[in-house]
Protein backbone atom coordinates (compact mmCIF):
# COMPACT_ATOMS: atom_id res chain seq x y z
CA UNK A 1 0.00 0.00 0.00
CA UNK A 2 3.11 2.05 1.00
CA UNK A 3 4.57 2.01 -2.76
CA UNK A 4 1.46 2.42 -4.38
CA UNK A 5 0.67 5.51 -2.62
CA UNK A 6 4.29 7.03 -2.88
CA UNK A 7 3.44 6.15 -7.04
CA UNK A 8 0.64 8.06 -6.73
CA UNK A 9 2.04 11.12 -5.24
CA UNK A 10 4.45 11.48 -7.87
CA UNK A 11 1.45 10.95 -10.59
CA UNK A 12 0.39 14.80 -10.96
CA UNK A 13 -1.60 16.41 -13.69
CA UNK A 14 -0.21 19.96 -13.94
CA UNK A 15 -2.73 20.91 -16.31
CA UNK A 16 -5.95 23.21 -15.45
CA UNK A 17 -8.48 21.75 -18.07
CA UNK A 18 -8.70 18.18 -16.84
CA UNK A 19 -10.75 18.59 -13.64
CA UNK A 20 -8.91 21.73 -12.12
CA UNK A 21 -7.53 21.72 -8.55
CA UNK A 22 -10.05 18.99 -7.51
CA UNK A 23 -8.39 16.73 -9.01
CA UNK A 24 -5.33 17.23 -7.66
CA UNK A 25 -4.09 13.96 -6.28
CA UNK A 26 -0.17 13.98 -6.16
CA UNK A 27 2.62 16.14 -5.70
CA UNK A 28 4.74 18.25 -8.44
CA UNK A 29 8.03 15.90 -8.77
CA UNK A 30 11.21 17.92 -10.25
CA UNK A 31 8.73 19.74 -12.78
CA UNK A 32 10.13 22.59 -14.63
CA UNK A 33 8.09 25.84 -15.49
CA UNK A 34 8.60 27.14 -18.59
CA UNK A 35 6.72 29.79 -20.74
CA UNK A 36 3.94 28.32 -23.08
CA UNK A 37 4.58 27.11 -26.24
CA UNK A 38 8.90 26.95 -25.27
CA UNK A 39 10.57 24.66 -26.97
CA UNK A 40 14.07 25.27 -26.94
CA UNK A 41 16.73 24.37 -24.47
CA UNK A 42 16.08 24.62 -20.56
CA UNK A 43 17.84 27.69 -19.09
CA UNK A 44 18.35 28.72 -15.83
CA UNK A 45 15.27 30.98 -14.46
CA UNK A 46 13.37 28.29 -15.65
CA UNK A 47 12.28 26.89 -12.53
CA UNK A 48 12.34 23.78 -10.89
CA UNK A 49 9.55 22.99 -8.24
CA UNK A 50 9.28 19.49 -6.36
CA UNK A 51 7.39 18.18 -3.41
CA UNK A 52 8.03 14.66 -3.66
CA UNK A 53 10.09 14.35 -0.15
CA UNK A 54 8.98 13.62 3.06
CA UNK A 55 6.17 15.79 4.61
CA UNK A 56 6.26 17.81 1.00
CA UNK A 57 3.27 19.32 -0.79
CA UNK A 58 2.75 21.08 -3.42
CA UNK A 59 -0.08 19.84 -6.27
CA UNK A 60 0.13 22.37 -9.33
CA UNK A 61 1.77 25.12 -10.83
CA UNK A 62 0.55 27.59 -13.63
CA UNK A 63 3.33 29.96 -15.28
CA UNK A 64 1.40 33.55 -14.90
CA UNK A 65 4.16 35.45 -16.26
CA UNK A 66 8.23 35.39 -15.79
CA UNK A 67 7.65 36.62 -12.59
CA UNK A 68 4.74 35.25 -11.35
CA UNK A 69 3.45 31.79 -10.70
CA UNK A 70 0.30 30.28 -9.18
CA UNK A 71 0.62 27.19 -6.64
CA UNK A 72 -1.91 24.81 -6.00
CA UNK A 73 -1.74 22.88 -2.30
CA UNK A 74 -2.56 19.13 -2.80
CA UNK A 75 -5.42 18.48 -0.88
CA UNK A 76 -5.29 15.88 1.98
CA UNK A 77 -4.90 12.21 0.64
CA UNK A 78 -8.38 10.94 0.60
CA UNK A 79 -10.16 13.98 1.58
CA UNK A 80 -10.45 17.30 -0.75
CA UNK A 81 -11.22 19.55 2.34
CA UNK A 82 -8.48 20.01 3.87
CA UNK A 83 -5.47 22.88 1.94
CA UNK A 84 -3.37 24.49 4.29
CA UNK A 85 0.01 23.13 4.39
CA UNK A 86 2.40 23.28 1.49
CA UNK A 87 6.29 22.49 1.68
CA UNK A 88 8.20 22.65 -1.63
CA UNK A 89 11.91 23.20 -3.17
CA UNK A 90 12.40 25.48 -6.12
CA UNK A 91 16.03 25.40 -8.09
CA UNK A 92 17.77 26.55 -10.81
CA UNK A 93 16.78 29.79 -10.68
CA UNK A 94 18.65 32.89 -11.46
CA UNK A 95 20.65 35.18 -9.56
CA UNK A 96 18.43 38.16 -8.30
CA UNK A 97 15.53 36.70 -10.21
CA UNK A 98 12.54 37.96 -8.24
CA UNK A 99 9.25 36.30 -8.24
CA UNK A 100 6.02 36.01 -6.95
CA UNK A 101 4.23 33.24 -5.58
CA UNK A 102 0.67 33.21 -5.24
CA UNK A 103 -1.12 30.36 -2.88
CA UNK A 104 -4.43 30.34 -4.38
CA UNK A 105 -6.53 27.42 -3.36
CA UNK A 106 -6.51 27.63 0.64
CA UNK A 107 -9.59 25.56 2.11
CA UNK A 108 -9.80 28.05 4.99
CA UNK A 109 -10.43 31.50 4.79
CA UNK A 110 -9.68 33.09 8.38
CA UNK A 111 -5.69 32.96 8.52
CA UNK A 112 -3.07 34.36 10.32
CA UNK A 113 -1.59 35.66 7.19
CA UNK A 114 -4.22 38.93 8.10
CA UNK A 115 -2.24 39.56 11.01
CA UNK A 116 1.32 39.43 9.61
CA UNK A 117 2.39 35.91 9.78
CA UNK A 118 4.38 34.81 6.47
CA UNK A 119 6.19 31.63 4.99
CA UNK A 120 8.82 29.77 6.39
CA UNK A 121 12.00 29.45 3.42
CA UNK A 122 15.96 27.67 3.98
CA UNK A 123 18.41 27.44 1.12
CA UNK A 124 20.86 24.93 0.65
CA UNK A 125 23.50 27.17 1.83
CA UNK A 126 22.03 28.48 5.16
CA UNK A 127 20.33 25.75 6.43
CA UNK A 128 18.47 27.31 8.90
CA UNK A 129 14.43 27.68 8.70
CA UNK A 130 13.63 31.64 8.52
CA UNK A 131 10.54 33.80 8.15
CA UNK A 132 9.92 36.26 5.48
CA UNK A 133 9.54 39.54 5.57
CA UNK A 134 5.78 40.73 6.14
CA UNK A 135 5.66 43.03 4.15
CA UNK A 136 6.65 40.78 1.57
CA UNK A 137 3.47 38.73 1.82
CA UNK A 138 -0.35 39.45 1.00
CA UNK A 139 -3.40 38.23 1.61
CA UNK A 140 -6.69 38.86 -0.11
CA UNK A 141 -9.88 37.57 -2.09
CA UNK A 142 -8.90 37.07 -5.56
CA UNK A 143 -11.28 37.58 -8.53
CA UNK A 144 -9.44 35.29 -10.64
CA UNK A 145 -9.75 32.33 -8.19
CA UNK A 146 -13.67 32.27 -7.35
CA UNK A 147 -13.17 34.95 -4.93
CA UNK A 148 -11.45 32.46 -2.45
CA UNK A 149 -8.35 34.37 -0.19
CA UNK A 150 -5.13 33.70 -1.97
CA UNK A 151 -1.91 34.30 -0.44
CA UNK A 152 0.84 35.83 -2.33
CA UNK A 153 4.78 36.57 -1.66
CA UNK A 154 7.20 38.29 -3.26
CA UNK A 155 10.99 36.60 -3.14
CA UNK A 156 14.48 37.36 -4.61
CA UNK A 157 16.45 34.79 -5.61
CA UNK A 158 20.20 35.61 -4.75
CA UNK A 159 22.31 32.43 -5.37
CA UNK A 160 22.03 30.32 -8.37
CA UNK A 161 23.55 27.05 -7.56
CA UNK A 162 20.79 26.89 -3.84
CA UNK A 163 17.75 25.12 -3.68
CA UNK A 164 15.16 26.71 -1.59
CA UNK A 165 12.75 25.14 0.05
CA UNK A 166 9.23 27.24 1.16
CA UNK A 167 7.15 25.85 3.87
CA UNK A 168 3.75 27.03 6.03
CA UNK A 169 5.75 26.53 9.35
CA UNK A 170 9.27 24.62 10.35
CA UNK A 171 8.51 21.38 9.29
CA UNK A 172 9.11 17.89 11.91
CA UNK A 173 9.02 15.11 10.02
CA UNK A 174 8.39 11.74 10.97
CA UNK A 175 12.45 10.94 9.99
CA UNK A 176 13.33 13.78 12.64
CA UNK A 177 11.26 12.20 15.15
CA UNK A 178 13.16 8.57 14.78
CA UNK A 179 16.26 9.97 14.50
CA UNK A 180 15.56 12.17 18.09
CA UNK A 181 14.31 8.94 19.78
CA UNK A 182 17.33 6.97 18.25
CA UNK A 183 19.15 9.23 20.23
CA UNK A 184 17.81 9.38 23.37
CA UNK A 185 17.38 5.59 23.85
CA UNK A 186 21.32 5.61 23.28
CA UNK A 187 21.81 7.10 26.38
CA UNK A 188 20.42 4.53 28.09
CA UNK A 189 18.51 6.10 30.74
CA UNK A 190 17.21 4.02 33.42
CA UNK A 191 13.82 6.54 33.68
CA UNK A 192 13.42 6.46 29.91
CA UNK A 193 11.52 3.43 28.03
CA UNK A 194 10.57 3.56 24.36
CA UNK A 195 8.36 1.17 23.04
CA UNK A 196 6.45 0.76 20.22
CA UNK A 197 2.80 1.00 21.25
CA UNK A 198 1.12 -0.28 17.40
CA UNK A 199 1.66 0.76 13.37
CA UNK A 200 -0.04 3.10 11.48
CA UNK A 201 -1.67 1.93 8.20
CA UNK A 202 1.07 1.96 6.15
CA UNK A 203 3.54 0.26 9.32
CA UNK A 204 5.67 3.38 10.92
CA UNK A 205 5.94 3.20 14.39
CA UNK A 206 3.91 4.87 16.75
CA UNK A 207 5.79 5.48 19.35
CA UNK A 208 5.09 5.69 23.09
CA UNK A 209 7.46 7.00 25.85
CA UNK A 210 7.16 6.42 29.64
CA UNK A 211 9.43 8.82 31.66
CA UNK A 212 9.79 8.12 35.55
CA UNK A 213 12.09 7.20 38.53
CA UNK A 214 12.78 2.97 38.46
CA UNK A 215 12.38 3.25 42.08
CA UNK A 216 9.61 5.54 44.03
CA UNK A 217 10.23 7.21 46.66
CA UNK A 218 7.58 6.10 48.75
CA UNK A 219 6.19 2.89 47.28
CA UNK A 220 3.12 2.83 49.07
CA UNK A 221 1.71 6.20 47.95
CA UNK A 222 0.09 5.93 44.72
CA UNK A 223 2.08 8.16 41.52
CA UNK A 224 0.57 10.29 39.44
CA UNK A 225 0.16 10.17 35.52
CA UNK A 226 0.20 12.73 32.71
CA UNK A 227 -0.66 11.68 29.30
CA UNK A 228 0.47 14.10 26.59
CA UNK A 229 -0.31 13.43 22.83
CA UNK A 230 0.70 15.20 19.98
CA UNK A 231 0.58 15.49 15.74
CA UNK A 232 -2.85 14.17 15.65
CA UNK A 233 -3.43 16.98 12.92
CA UNK A 234 -0.39 16.44 10.66
CA UNK A 235 0.33 20.06 9.66
CA UNK A 236 0.47 21.37 13.07
CA UNK A 237 4.51 21.03 13.45
CA UNK A 238 4.83 23.54 16.22
CA UNK A 239 3.32 20.71 18.16
CA UNK A 240 6.02 17.94 17.44
CA UNK A 241 8.56 20.92 18.71
CA UNK A 242 6.75 21.91 22.14
CA UNK A 243 6.33 17.94 22.78
CA UNK A 244 10.20 17.65 22.13
CA UNK A 245 10.61 20.43 24.67
CA UNK A 246 8.59 18.77 27.29
CA UNK A 247 10.64 15.71 26.49
CA UNK A 248 13.90 17.52 26.98
CA UNK A 249 13.34 18.69 29.73
CA UNK A 250 11.85 15.67 31.63
CA UNK A 251 14.87 13.43 30.82
CA UNK A 252 17.15 16.17 31.77
CA UNK A 253 19.28 16.51 35.29
CA UNK A 254 17.18 19.67 36.39
CA UNK A 255 16.17 19.55 40.09
CA UNK A 256 12.47 20.08 39.22
CA UNK A 257 12.83 17.42 36.70
CA UNK A 258 14.42 15.06 38.99
CA UNK A 259 11.59 15.64 41.06
CA UNK A 260 9.17 15.47 39.03
CA UNK A 261 10.50 11.81 37.48
CA UNK A 262 10.38 10.57 41.55
CA UNK A 263 6.50 11.41 42.28
CA UNK A 264 5.10 11.02 38.48
CA UNK A 265 4.70 8.57 35.12
CA UNK A 266 4.57 10.61 31.97
CA UNK A 267 3.46 8.58 29.05
CA UNK A 268 4.18 10.07 25.62
CA UNK A 269 2.72 9.75 22.45
CA UNK A 270 4.62 11.94 20.31
CA UNK A 271 3.50 11.67 16.73
CA UNK A 272 -0.46 10.10 16.81
CA UNK A 273 -1.10 10.36 12.90
CA UNK A 274 2.69 9.52 11.53
CA UNK A 275 1.05 8.50 7.82
CA UNK A 276 -0.19 11.89 7.69
CA UNK A 277 2.69 14.04 8.75
CA UNK A 278 4.95 11.70 6.32
CA UNK A 279 2.64 12.52 3.44
CA UNK A 280 2.70 16.28 3.55
CA UNK A 281 -1.28 15.96 4.90
CA UNK A 282 -3.02 18.92 7.19
CA UNK A 283 -5.62 17.43 8.90
CA UNK A 284 -5.95 13.66 7.69
CA UNK A 285 -4.53 10.15 8.22
CA UNK A 286 -3.55 8.38 4.82
CA UNK A 287 -7.38 7.38 4.37
CA UNK A 288 -8.51 10.59 4.95
CA UNK A 289 -10.10 10.67 8.53
CA UNK A 290 -9.29 13.67 10.64
CA UNK A 291 -8.57 11.46 13.69
CA UNK A 292 -9.60 13.89 16.58
CA UNK A 293 -13.25 13.25 15.19
CA UNK A 294 -12.98 9.53 15.81
CA UNK A 295 -11.99 8.79 19.46
CA UNK A 296 -15.84 7.45 20.53
CA UNK A 297 -15.57 4.14 18.08
CA UNK A 298 -11.82 4.07 16.46
CA UNK A 299 -11.46 1.55 14.00
CA UNK A 300 -8.31 -1.06 14.59
CA UNK A 301 -8.69 -1.34 10.55
CA UNK A 302 -8.77 2.44 9.39
CA UNK A 303 -7.50 4.32 12.55
CA UNK A 304 -4.85 1.88 14.37
CA UNK A 305 -3.17 4.42 16.25
CA UNK A 306 -6.07 6.31 17.70
CA UNK A 307 -7.11 2.64 18.52
CA UNK A 308 -4.10 1.99 20.28
CA UNK A 309 -3.20 5.05 21.98
CA UNK A 310 -7.21 4.67 23.53
CA UNK A 311 -7.12 1.36 24.43
CA UNK A 312 -3.47 2.17 26.65
CA UNK A 313 -5.64 5.34 28.19
CA UNK A 314 -8.47 3.44 28.90
CA UNK A 315 -6.25 0.55 30.23
CA UNK A 316 -4.46 3.27 32.37
CA UNK A 317 -7.44 4.72 33.97
CA UNK A 318 -8.39 1.42 35.45
CA UNK A 319 -4.87 0.27 37.14
CA UNK A 320 -5.33 1.16 41.21
CA UNK A 321 -1.57 1.58 41.26
CA UNK A 322 -1.73 5.31 39.49
CA UNK A 323 -4.05 7.69 39.28
CA UNK A 324 -4.42 9.56 35.64
CA UNK A 325 -5.17 13.24 36.43
CA UNK A 326 -4.04 14.57 33.30
CA UNK A 327 -4.66 13.88 29.27
CA UNK A 328 -2.81 17.03 27.65
CA UNK A 329 -3.33 16.71 23.42
CA UNK A 330 -0.84 19.20 21.77
CA UNK A 331 -2.11 21.28 18.80
CA UNK A 332 -1.31 24.41 16.75
CA UNK A 333 -3.78 26.98 15.51
CA UNK A 334 -4.25 28.69 12.25
CA UNK A 335 -6.33 32.19 13.39
CA UNK A 336 -5.17 33.14 17.02
CA UNK A 337 -1.82 34.32 18.72
CA UNK A 338 -0.17 32.57 21.62
CA UNK A 339 -0.37 29.57 23.47
CA UNK A 340 -3.69 28.54 25.27
CA UNK A 341 -5.79 25.82 26.19
CA UNK A 342 -9.08 23.99 25.66
CA UNK A 343 -10.93 22.39 28.54
CA UNK A 344 -14.37 20.64 29.29
CA UNK A 345 -17.42 22.02 30.95
CA UNK A 346 -18.37 20.70 33.98
CA UNK A 347 -21.70 21.38 36.43
CA UNK A 348 -19.48 21.42 39.46
CA UNK A 349 -18.48 24.91 40.26
CA UNK A 350 -15.63 23.65 42.32
CA UNK A 351 -14.39 21.34 39.59
CA UNK A 352 -14.92 24.20 37.43
CA UNK A 353 -12.13 25.97 39.33
CA UNK A 354 -9.80 22.74 39.93
CA UNK A 355 -9.61 22.84 36.10
CA UNK A 356 -8.60 26.28 35.59
CA UNK A 357 -5.24 25.63 38.31
CA UNK A 358 -2.96 24.32 35.78
CA UNK A 359 -3.81 26.98 32.50
CA UNK A 360 -3.36 29.93 35.49
CA UNK A 361 0.03 28.06 36.80
CA UNK A 362 1.29 27.62 33.45
CA UNK A 363 0.28 31.39 32.25
CA UNK A 364 2.82 32.01 35.27
CA UNK A 365 5.30 30.13 34.30
CA UNK A 366 5.35 31.00 30.29
CA UNK A 367 5.20 34.20 29.14
CA UNK A 368 3.56 33.31 25.22
CA UNK A 369 0.65 31.32 27.14
CA UNK A 370 -2.42 33.33 27.26
CA UNK A 371 -5.25 32.64 30.24
CA UNK A 372 -7.66 34.88 28.62
CA UNK A 373 -7.30 33.04 25.62
CA UNK A 374 -8.14 29.92 27.49
CA UNK A 375 -11.64 28.61 27.16
CA UNK A 376 -13.46 25.94 28.44
CA UNK A 377 -16.39 24.28 26.31
CA UNK A 378 -18.68 21.05 25.40
CA UNK A 379 -19.49 22.30 21.38
CA UNK A 380 -21.37 19.19 19.54
CA UNK A 381 -18.12 19.74 16.93
CA UNK A 382 -15.78 18.80 18.92
CA UNK A 383 -17.45 15.50 20.98
CA UNK A 384 -15.23 13.22 19.01
CA UNK A 385 -12.09 14.77 20.05
CA UNK A 386 -9.86 13.36 23.18
CA UNK A 387 -10.40 16.51 25.14
CA UNK A 388 -14.04 15.61 25.34
CA UNK A 389 -14.23 11.80 24.79
CA UNK A 390 -11.97 11.25 27.35
CA UNK A 391 -13.31 14.30 29.73
CA UNK A 392 -16.44 11.99 29.76
CA UNK A 393 -14.78 8.43 30.73
CA UNK A 394 -12.55 9.60 32.94
CA UNK A 395 -13.63 10.27 36.96
CA UNK A 396 -13.94 14.21 37.83
CA UNK A 397 -9.80 14.31 39.37
CA UNK A 398 -8.62 13.75 36.10
CA UNK A 399 -8.15 17.01 33.80
CA UNK A 400 -8.60 16.49 30.20
CA UNK A 401 -7.17 19.78 27.85
CA UNK A 402 -6.16 20.45 24.05
CA UNK A 403 -2.80 22.79 23.97
CA UNK A 404 -3.19 25.13 21.03
CA UNK A 405 0.07 27.21 20.11
CA UNK A 406 -0.01 29.61 17.35
CA UNK A 407 0.92 28.79 14.01
CA UNK A 408 2.72 32.56 13.96
CA UNK A 409 3.61 34.52 16.92
CA UNK A 410 2.63 35.55 20.72
CA UNK A 411 2.62 38.88 21.88
CA UNK A 412 4.65 39.59 24.88
CA UNK A 413 3.72 41.54 28.09
CA UNK A 414 4.19 45.45 27.31
CA UNK A 415 4.28 45.04 23.47
CA UNK A 416 1.96 46.12 21.30
CA UNK A 417 3.64 43.80 18.32
CA UNK A 418 3.77 40.12 18.18
CA UNK A 419 7.00 38.24 18.14
CA UNK A 420 7.46 35.41 15.69
CA UNK A 421 7.26 31.61 17.14
CA UNK A 422 11.11 30.02 16.36
CA UNK A 423 11.70 26.27 16.83
CA UNK A 424 13.29 27.16 20.16
CA UNK A 425 10.44 29.14 21.09
CA UNK A 426 8.05 26.43 20.81
CA UNK A 427 10.32 23.96 22.19
CA UNK A 428 10.57 26.57 25.16
CA UNK A 429 6.86 26.72 25.65
CA UNK A 430 7.50 23.08 25.92
CA UNK A 431 9.70 23.26 28.53
CA UNK A 432 7.59 25.45 30.65
CA UNK A 433 4.54 22.81 30.03
CA UNK A 434 6.83 19.95 32.06
CA UNK A 435 8.03 22.65 34.67
CA UNK A 436 4.57 23.59 35.83
CA UNK A 437 3.80 19.90 36.77
CA UNK A 438 5.67 20.84 39.57
CA UNK A 439 3.41 23.64 40.66
CA UNK A 440 0.58 21.74 39.97
CA UNK A 441 1.65 19.29 42.68
CA UNK A 442 3.17 21.77 45.04
CA UNK A 443 -0.10 23.74 44.74
CA UNK A 444 -2.12 20.16 45.51
CA UNK A 445 0.45 19.42 48.61
CA UNK A 446 1.42 16.02 46.45
CA UNK A 447 4.66 17.35 45.95
CA UNK A 448 6.21 18.47 49.20
CA UNK A 449 9.97 19.12 48.48
CA UNK A 450 11.71 20.47 51.47
CA UNK A 451 15.15 21.29 49.94
CA UNK A 452 14.23 24.71 47.46
CA UNK A 453 14.01 23.56 43.94
CA UNK A 454 14.73 27.04 41.81
CA UNK A 455 11.13 27.78 39.90
CA UNK A 456 13.52 29.28 37.07
CA UNK A 457 14.36 26.97 34.27
CA UNK A 458 17.64 27.57 32.60
CA UNK A 459 17.40 26.72 29.01
CA UNK A 460 21.17 26.48 28.34
CA UNK A 461 21.25 24.19 31.57
CA UNK A 462 19.03 22.13 30.32
CA UNK A 463 20.12 21.64 27.02
CA UNK A 464 23.58 21.02 28.63
CA UNK A 465 22.04 18.00 30.55
CA UNK A 466 21.06 16.20 26.97
CA UNK A 467 22.99 14.17 24.96
CA UNK A 468 26.10 14.11 26.35
CA UNK A 469 28.70 12.48 23.92
CA UNK A 470 26.52 13.39 21.05
CA UNK A 471 27.94 16.15 19.37
CA UNK A 472 25.49 18.79 19.11
CA UNK A 473 23.31 18.15 22.80
CA UNK A 474 26.42 18.64 24.97
CA UNK A 475 26.44 22.27 25.86
CA UNK A 476 28.62 23.39 23.17
CA UNK A 477 28.47 24.37 19.77
CA UNK A 478 30.51 22.45 17.30
CA UNK A 479 32.90 23.91 14.86
CA UNK A 480 30.80 22.96 11.87
CA UNK A 481 27.61 24.16 14.11
CA UNK A 482 29.62 27.32 14.27
CA UNK A 483 30.32 27.28 10.64
CA UNK A 484 26.50 26.80 9.53
CA UNK A 485 25.84 29.83 12.12
CA UNK A 486 28.40 31.98 10.19
CA UNK A 487 26.85 31.02 6.82
CA UNK A 488 23.54 31.25 8.08
CA UNK A 489 22.99 34.88 7.41
CA UNK A 490 19.75 36.19 6.17
CA UNK A 491 18.29 34.46 3.02
CA UNK A 492 15.78 37.54 2.80
CA UNK A 493 16.75 40.43 0.70
CA UNK A 494 15.71 43.57 -0.74
CA UNK A 495 12.85 42.76 -2.92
Amino acid sequence: MERKMEENMRDVDTGSEAGGEDALVGNVNKLMVTPPGYTGVPRKGHLVFDACFESGNLGRVDYISEFEFDLFIRPDTCNPRFRVWFNFTVENVRETQRVIFNIVNFSKTKSLYRDGMSPVVKSTSRPKWQRLPTKNVYYYRCPDHRRNYVMSFAFCFDREDDVYQFAYCYPYTYTRLQHYLDSLERRNLDYLQREQLGLSVQQRRLDLLTITSPAQQNPEKVKKLVVLTARVHPGESPASFICQGVIDFLVSQHPVAQTLRDHVIFKIVPMLNPDGVYLGNYRCSLMGFDLNRHWQEPSPWAHPTLHAVKQLIVQLSQDPKVGLEFYIDVHAHSTMMNGFMYGNVFEEEERVQRQAVFPRLLCHNAPDFSFSNTSFNRDVVKAGTGRRFLGGLLDDTSYCYTLEVSFYSYMAAGSTSPVPYTEDTYMKLGRNVARTFLDYYRHNNFIDDKPQIPNHINSMEVLSQGRQGNGNWNGRTSGGERGAERKNHSIIGEY
